[in-house]
This record gives structure tokens, sequence and C-alpha cells, in this order.
């Protein structure tokens, strides 16, 4: 995790739990209901819950977090800046990219429709913070090859270089 930029905030505190799933807008632990999951971020009260087992396989551990993290980013980032990275995927969509940087992103993606984008829908919307979050996942956990990175290579450099351009004066938490 030494690739990530510079955080700035309120301590975060982070919780390991075994099994979790996720279902109703709840997060559930050893339970057969709902869809497995690898974490989930409560960002009002401060913390990270983390499936244990990611703890035995260091590098999925790191993208995870990192993907964590920057739900925290984003909720501090601004409108300009949401408002520019949106910019950024509605480009990418009208010039027919395909693929993500991430699962949580992929699956978004695949639910939305033109009209979402046009509207700027809810699903659009959390597609886009999605996205925002497997990309710096992508860009900061040194995870080079991955099956979720489905994203073409002309598409992921411009975003890091949109990345880029806000990383380097360091990030709120």
């Amino acid at each position: 995790m030494r690739r990530l930029p510079k955080l700035d905030g309120a301590p975060l505190k982070l919780r390991f739990r075994s099994a979790l799933r996720a279902t109703q807008g709840r997060l559930l632990e050893d339970g057969s209901v709902g869809m497995p999951v690898h974490a989930a971020s409560f960002l009002r009260e401060r913390f990270i819950v983390l499936d244990r087992g990611l703890l035995r396989r260091r590098q999925e551990f790191d993208r995870i977090l990192a993907h964590e993290l920057f739900h925290f980013v984003w909720l501090r980032l601004g409108n300009p800046l949401r408002w520019s990275f949106e910019r950024q995927l509605r480009n990418e969509a009208e010039r027919g990219a395909r693929g993500e940087l991430g699962w949580s992103a992929e699956l978004r993606k695949r639910g939305l429709e033109r009209q979402d984008r046009e509207t700027r829908s809810r699903r659009w919307r959390e597609y886009v913070c999605e996205s925002f979050c497997d990309t710096a996942a992508w860009l900061f956990a040194r995870r080079q090859r991955h099956e979720e990175f489905t994203l073409a290579r002309r598409w992921r450099e411009e975003r890091r270089r949109w990345f880029g351009s806000i990383a380097g004066r360091g990030l709120r938490i």
C-alpha cells in the first residue's frame, strides 16, 4: 500500500469478520442469505469491515482495502472533482468503452441504460462512485493483473492521468 497518495483525515477503524454477505442494505456474517462481499464501508461511523479471509491473500487485501478507503475520499472529494470524473466516464461510454477495473463497477455498469447517464440517475451516480473506487484500487494497490481488470489499456491510461491530476496534493478521507 506504499503507492497510496497522502490521505488526511480523522482515523478510520478496521474490523474483520468472517464470510461477509450483503442483503437489503445490511451486512451479515457467516450466513447463507445475501450476496457474498469482501468488505463494506460505514462512512458516517468511519469504519471498514473486511472479510477475515483476505488476511491470507495480501494482494487482494490491498486491493479491497484501497477500494474501501476511496469511498471515504469520494465522500470528501467535492462536486467539481466528482463531476470531472463523471465526465471521464461519460466520455468513455460515448466512445464505446467496455469493461471496468473491478466487479463492483462492472456489475453496476452492466445495469445502466443511456437514460441513466443522461438523467444522472441514482444507478449512474452509484456506478460513478464504484468506478472511482475500483480505479483507485487498480492504480494504488500494486496489482498488475486481475480477472476483474477488463477495461482496455487506452481507457486505463486516461483514468491514470485523471487520478495523477488530483492525487499529488494529497486527499482527504
